[in-house]
């Protein structure tokens, strides 16, 4: 590889999107989620958006086997990934073209020259070489030899051919991180810890690394490189973590402020696994996960966890969570503890295992046979997602019942830096056991939260049975009585509705009366902020109102929701929220609906805005 000295320019940036792209078998999510980390430790704020390809084998080149990976960061606030890149990093011809449509005009795109062969090309649908032919003249083009550099650079090695072309996304990065200033330390360094038993891949990927940040510096093809300064965040400890992470640490601090052991009973789904496979990695924290053969097995593990006195856990997605619905009821009927973490993908039956989408929201609040409601809280980002876990898992202590908590497919596997909070300022969770005097009512309540009083199992004198069918008040007697069935249901409903009086309603963002409040829920939150600001930077006023517990609804709503000539309600979905919103307040809400497997543009929401008000 020959290379010489050239003088090079430096630009500042606020902001800049990248999108990271190839096979699945380029190592595009290795790729991206190593410039993430290295950009939050630099101090950027960011967030991202891994894009993994519905077919886990798909065939190389093809456009169906495209792997993305989105990260937007900056020196000021960032709500999301961004809704279109300036930089287009593409491995191949179909990752190009996937992706092309969401490029700006004149932004920067580095091709692997390498991989434009003729098969190559005609798998990803193109006719002529978009190299060549002079279709992407409106952008910035570094067709660049990736794949025989990293041969060339790798040439001493005692790596095979195969292993050699497996390194090309560590070249690509090395490119990355001169264009954008970022430091190698960081990726060298898991580089060691990653291959520690293997020094061959050490050494290689390491050399692929600079190779590709000296290529960058030292050629003449890149001229410019971009600096993004430090973000202002609050003083704190800051680490980046994903919504599956977040909801992982956010269970483990609910159970060590409520004294108990955390139990996680399971079955693989994406994209709800990686909760499993975090978890697992704490038991030195008095966490117990178990895989079981089942959906239906892992929540039953679960409720019987909660009932030995451990915080019961089960997570899965859609699919998953309608097989533990009987269990639910279950649950529900025997008013133990219990967190059921749901995080959506696109439906129905298998759908879209990878891709995101609302459409569970329904299933949370209604999917029982019976009067059986559950408590429903969504967190709005991978990092809130410690706050919903540990809200989610305190109230199902604090009122003994299950409760569901929803995150979906862009928040689980997406990152943002996260203050990590002070542990001494997390308040603890008293929970209240029966003491032992040999006159036990299973079903005597707290006063205030209508709870059911639990004794642990081997309590002297406190001898019960639960099941499945109809309690008697306060006795806890199976009872087929009318009338105290319809006591019972009216209870468990009442006690759901004072979960109110332990949560925060959310903050109405804007003024209480006027022309439009947006009413939103779960992963819109950044999208929603970036387009509420900008419509309000362009002279329009908009209210905003983005709702965490769904079951019970927050009491606050009511008070000005009748305030406004419209009401919008973007969903990831036909129609869910909009239709518990029509039903409780009468209001002639406006639905915004798209189920394309992706997160909402902030385009999107502005133009939802714009179709509603005339404007």
């Amino acid at each position: 590889m020959t290379v010489k000295n050239t003088v090079k320019a430096s630009e500042k940036k606020q902001r800049i999107t990248i999108r990271f792209a190839g096979d699945s078998g380029d190592g595009i999510q290795l790729s991206g989620g190593q410039f993430t980390n290295t950009t939050a430790l630099f101090g950027n704020d960011l967030s991202t958006l891994p894009d993994f390809p519905a077919e886990i084998r798909a065939p190389a080149g093809t456009l169906f086997g495209v792997s993305g990976f989105q990260i937007q960061f900056s020196s000021t606030d960032v709500h999301t990934p961004g809704d279109e890149f300036d930089v287009l990093i593409a491995m191949n011809p179909a990752a190009l073209k996937v992706n092309l449509k969401q490029l700006k005009q004149n932004g920067i795109i580095i091709v692997n020259k390498d991989a434009f062969s003729v098969r190559n090309l005609k798998l990803a649908d193109y006719d002529q070489n978009p190299l060549e032919d002079r279709s992407l003249d409106g952008y910035q083009v570094f067709d660049v030899p990736i794949t025989s550099l990293t041969r060339e650079t790798l040439v001493d090695t005692s790596l095979s051919a195969k292993e050699k072309d497996r390194c090309k996304n560590f070249f690509a990065l090395g490119i990355a991180y001169w264009m954008f200033t970022r430091p190698l330390d960081t990726t060298l360094r898991w580089i060691e810890t990653k291959f520690k038993s293997k020094p061959d891949l050490v050494e290689a990927n390491s050399l692929a690394l600079n190779a590709g940040y000296g290529y960058a510096l030292s050629t003449e093809i890149f001229t410019t490189s971009y600096h993004i300064e430090q973000a202002k965040v609050e003083p704190g400890i800051y680490r980046n973590i994903t919504g599956n992470e977040a909801i992982v640490i956010g269970l483990i601090t609910a159970a060590k402020k409520a004294g108990m052991e955390l139990f996680l009973g399971g079955y693989p789904i994406t994209p709800a696994s990686d909760i499993l496979h975090y978890m697992s990695r704490y038991r030195n924290y008095d966490v117990k996960t178990f895989q079981a053969e089942d959906e239906i097995a892992g929540i039953g593990a679960a409720l019987g966890a909660s009932f030995a006195g451990a915080l019961g856990v089960t997570a899965s997605s859609g699919p998953g969570i309608a097989l533990k619905s009987e269990f639910l009821g279950y649950a529900v009927m025997t008013e133990l503890p219990l967190v059921v973490i749901n995080i959506q993908r696109g439906g129905p039956s298998t759908g879209l295992p990878t891709k995101t989408e609302q459409s569970d929201l329904l299933q949370a609040v209604y999917g029982r046979n019976g009067e059986a409601p559950i408590p429903v809280v969504a967190a709005q980002s991978p990092a809130d997602c410690f706050n919903a876990a540990f809200e989610a898992a305190k109230i199902a202590l604090k009122f003994t019942t299950p409760v569901l908590l929803l995150s979906d497919g862009y928040i689980a596997n997406g990152a943002e830096p996260w203050r990590i909070p002070d542990p001494d300022n997390i308040p603890e969770i008293k929970i209240q056991y029966a003491e032992s005097n040999g006159e036990y009512k299973p079903y005597l309540r707290n006063p205030d939260t209508l709870s059911r009083i639990m004794s642990l199992p081997g309590t002297a004198g406190n001898e019960h049975r639960l099941g499945g069918l109809e309690k008697e008040d306060i006795s806890g007697n199976v009872s087929y009585d009318a009338d105290n069935h319809d006591k019972m249901v009216r209870l468990r409903a009442e006690k759901i509705s004072k979960i109110n009086t332990l949560v925060s309603s959310p903050v109405l963002d804007g003024e209480s009366k006027g022309d439009v409040l947006i009413i939103s829920w779960g992963s819109t939150f950044g999208t929603i902020k970036n387009a509420v600001e900008k419509i309000r930077e362009n002279g329009n006023s908009v209210s905003w109102y983005h709702m965490r517990w769904i079951n019970p609804l927050p009491p606050n709503l009511s008070e000005f929701i009748h305030n406004f000539k419209h009401v919008l309600v973007p969903e990831i979905n036909l129609g869910q929220l909009i239709k518990i919103i029509r039903s409780e307040y009468l209001v002639d809400a406006k639905p915004f609906n798209l189920v394309r497997g992706l997160p909402f543009s902030t385009r999107d929401i502005i133009n939802a805005y714009y179709s509603i008000t005339g404007k």
